[in-house]
């Protein structure tokens, strides 16, 4: 399966100077069928050496700083995507920063429940919301069926993990002894379901990804998947969903997987 995002005018991707975020970005600049505008949000974008070159060479591609956990951060983000996508909207807005610790149930603290909570499941949630003008924009701009929902017309994509996954925190995958990740994506993924009930209206596709265990500073380096395989058979799915695959949790092949 391509990825294909031509008839996608615009995507932001929150977290953006590492990891899967900037492999997101390498990947769409590296294809024809990229998006007309990629917005690539970080917390410092100064910093962020690598996306600073490919923002560089790439003129489509537009750096914003973005810190999700900080609401004055979030509106002015807003702000500056509506100069850069115009009366169009935003098109698509993948919801990527996230943290991780490992902790047992020894070491557990609740300062570290909170904090993992509050980036990986709350954010997630008050970013769309305050993007939500951008997105209905989009919804409304796009000529199509009303019925239809993609990613060329209004969409919010959750990154999430299969470790969120109540049913299949057993065997093997329980052995992974994360507690605050787990609760804040199991978290995210019944954020993702409720935004998928509210925007349903507007046609605003909301999906829950998993992008697989990937070899990243989070995922280390013993993970079976590199970020060039995940990200591109994650893009690919991405940029070819439909109303079939709104509300529900998906992994970076394409497959359902349980809540």
């Amino acid at each position: 399966m391509s990825v294909n995002f031509m008839k996608c005018n615009s995507v932001l991707i929150t977290g953006s100077s590492r990891g899967l975020g900037l492999q997101m970005v390498k990947h769409l600049v590296g294809i024809s069928e990229r998006p007309k505008k990629i917005i690539a949000t970080a917390r410092n974008p100064t910093s962020a050496q690598e996306l600073q070159q490919i923002a560089k060479s790439h003129p489509e591609v537009y750096i914003v700083p973005l810190d999700v956990v900080d609401d004055a951060s979030i509106e002015a983000a807003v702000q500056q995507v509506w100069s850069i996508v115009g009366p169009g909207g935003l098109n698509c807005l993948i919801n990527n920063a996230g943290i991780m610790s490992i902790s047992d149930l020894n070491s557990e603290t609740r300062d570290r429940m909170m904090n993992t909570f509050q980036t990986n499941t709350v954010s997630p949630l008050f970013v769309t919301k305050a993007f939500l003008p951008l997105l209905r924009a989009a919804a409304g701009a796009t000529v199509c069926d009303g019925s239809v929902m993609s990613v060329n017309r209004a969409a919010v994509i959750n990154m999430s993990s299969l470790l969120g996954s109540v049913q299949l925190n057993q065997g093997q995958v329980a052995d992974l002894k994360v507690y605050a990740y787990r609760v804040s994506k199991a978290g995210l993924n019944m954020v993702t379901r409720c935004l998928s009930v509210d925007l349903q209206p507007d046609g605003i596709l909301c999906t829950v990804l998993h992008p697989g265990w990937v070899q990243t500073d989070m995922g280390g380096k013993q993970a079976p998947l590199t970020l060039e395989e995940s990200i591109s058979s994650l893009l690919a799915v991405v940029s070819a969903l439909s109303e079939k695959d709104h509300g529900q949790f998906l992994d970076y092949e394409g497959k359902n997987l349980p809540w």
